[in-house]
C-alpha cells in the first residue's frame, strides 16, 4: 500500500510492504511535525519537507543495508537525506524501517509494535537532522530525545523504558 499526505509544509509518501505493523497516518503526521518543527529550519517554499517512508521486512532491509552501507546484516532503519543543498527547496528524506524487527523487539521489550516502529521512524528522522549514536554519549542524548518525542505521542518511554522503570522503583 502506498499513500501520500500533505499538510503543514510536510508531504509524506508511505509504502508498506510489511503490513503486520503500522503507525496510523495521523500519528505519523504528528510525529514528523514534532521532529521537523523541533530540529529543522523553516523554508521559504510552501513545502518544507518531503518524506518517503517504506516499511519493509528483514530480508529487504538486509539487502538495502548491504547495497548502501556494505553491511551484511539486518537493521532497524536506514535514513537518507536526498536534499540537493538548495536552501529554498524542501528537504527530502527517505526512511526505510524494519516492520518485522519492530514486531519482534516490541514483544521482547513489552510494548506495542506500533510504538517500536514509531521509535525507528523518529530515529531515522533525527539522523537526518544531524543526530548521531556512534558514541555512548551521543546515543544517550539521541535516545533521550526519541523518548521525549514518543512521550508527546502517548507511547511513553520506548527506548529507555527499562531504565525509567528502574528509576521509578528506586524513587519509591
Amino acid at each position: 500500500m502506498t499513500s501520500a499526505k500533505q499538510d503543514q509544509g510536510i508531504i509524506i509518501h508511505l509504502t508498506e510492504s510489511f503490513k503486520d505493523v503500522r503507525v496510523p497516518l495521523p500519528t505519523l503526521r504528528k510525529l514528523t511535525q514534532i521532529v521537523c518543527d523541533g530540529f529543522g529550519e523553516k523554508k521559504t517554499t510552501e513545502i518544507h519537507y518531503e518524506l518517503s517512508i517504506a516499511v519493509v521486512d528483514d530480508t529487504r532491509i538486509k539487502e538495502l543495508n548491504g547495497q548502501f552501507l556494505n553491511h551484511k546484516r539486518t537493521t532497524d532503519c536506514l535514513s537518507f537525506d536526498l536534499s540537493e543543498g538548495n536552501p529554498s527547496a524542501p528537504r527530502m528524506f527517505e526512511l526505510i524501517v524494519n516492520g518485522e524487527m519492530a514486531a519482534r523487539q516490541a514483544d521482547l521489550r513489552g510494548h506495542s509494535s506500533e510504538a517500536e516502529l514509531a521509535l525507528y521512524i523518529t530515529h531515522g528522522l533525527l539522523h537526518n537532522f544531524g543526530f548521531d549514536d556512534a558514541t555512548p554519549g551521543q546515543a544517550r542524548k539521541m535516545h533521550e530525545v526519541e523518548d521525549k518525542i514518543l512521550q508527546q505521542l502517548g507511547y511513553g518511554s520506548v527506548y529507555n523504558r527499562e531504565i525509567r522503570r528502574q528509576e521509578q522503583s528506586e524513587d519509591k
